[in-house]
């Protein structure tokens, strides 16, 4: 076979465009190729994750992708064997490649169970891993995002979303009284100012504070004015959601603080583990130099990881600075590498 026929589940995954909230092709698309694969179960959970399971050994490696992308369809197509399309690489090569791996394996192992698992939304909320986690005690987990081929990620940064408004009784444009637009830009300033000084002595962008204003707006009722910041903040290890809400409505009394979405702490594994040196062998028998990396985003490891208390990593195919761009592209090569990778990790770690 040529890359492409060797990456048909990649290509028609790809095919099947699938931003959060609109999963539903993909998902009856994947339960589908799964079930052509060889396994022997392959169905829609109750909230309508994808799920493949291989083997009925107790047990069990859990291979958790995300089936949402962002927004923004690009048209599919191969050139010079790289695909580009919508979810290429983030992330429907890491769930795709968990796929074939687990596919290929079939039942030489019959004292495990693999079970693939093709989340909803976690680029919005991570309501499919919100509902996996407590589905299942595996032993070992893989949690599908871009590392390239020849890398392991061992960490991602925890994530605490807030709005900050401020609110001042209406008053004249000549009064000189502050306004609300200026109490948060003040405001704004103060915290910024307070995360610097706490980044100050730490040269690892992973243990920094990474602070990011997505948004202002305001308004007023004819009586009061109010201004309204929306921050989106990634946390180190050191400093858990609690405690940066507390010192955030510290640095910002007497303005009020709104905890948004959901906050997740930091998570990173530890290198010492069976899982790492299981694809540290793949990585070295597939013709690569292993690595390790951290990220700086937030991903479904962060919820399952700490929950499911087993070994833990991230892994696929595909370069992460190409996530949510308009050139989102694969190599098919690479794609190949990392299936063998996973199946030669996979083969390690239950031998």
């Amino acid at each position: 076979m040529n890359v492409e026929e060797k990456a048909t589940t990649l290509i028609e995954l790809v095919q099947h465009y699938s931003p959060s909230g609109q999963e539903a092709e993909a998902v009856n698309y994947l339960i589908q190729r799964m079930k052509d694969l060889g396994f022997d179960k392959a169905y829609k959970d109750e909230i309508g994750n994808a799920v493949g399971v291989m083997g009925e050994g107790e047990k069990q490696v859990v291979l958790l992708g995300h089936i949402d992308t962002v927004s923004g369809e690009i048209p599919v197509r191969v050139e010079e064997d790289v695909l580009y399309g919508r979810g290429s690489v983030d992330a429907k090569g890491p769930l795709a490649s968990f796929v074939d791996a687990v596919a290929s394996l079939g039942h030489e192992r019959p004292d495990w169970q693999f079970v693939v698992i093709g989340a909803l939304d976690e680029e919005r909320d991570s309501i499919g891993a919100r509902h996996v986690v407590d589905q299942y005690r595996p032993d070992f987990a893989i949690i599908g995002e871009p590392s390239g081929w020849q890398r392991v990620t061992l960490g991602y940064k925890g994530s605490a979303g807030a709005r900050v408004t401020a609110r001042r009784e209406m008053s004249h444009s000549a009064s000189g009284e502050e306004t609300a637009p200026e109490a948060a830009f003040a405001v704004w300033e103060k915290i910024r100012a307070w995360v610097d000084a706490f980044n100050a002595d730490k040269p690892r962008v992973f243990e920094q504070i990474l602070l990011s204003l997505r948004g202002f707006d305001s308004e007023d009722d004819g009586f009061e004015t109010r201004a309204s910041l929306n921050l989106n903040t990634r946390l180190p290890e050191t400093l858990l959601p609690e405690a940066w809400y507390a010192q955030l409505e510290q640095l910002t009394a007497p303005e009020t603080v709104e905890r948004r979405s959901f906050a997740i702490p930091a998570y990173k594994a530890d290198r010492n583990t069976p899982l790492v040196r299981a694809f540290l062998k793949g990585i070295r028998a597939a013709g690569g130099k292993p690595g390790f990396v951290v990220k700086t985003g937030t991903a479904d490891v962060n919820i399952v990881a700490p929950v499911w208390g087993c070994p833990a990593v991230v892994y696929g195919p595909g370069d992460s600075n190409l996530d949510h761009t308009p050139n989102e592209h694969i190599s098919l090569v690479e794609y190949g590498l990392a299936v063998e990778v996973l199946r030669n990790a996979l083969l390690a770690l239950t031998d």
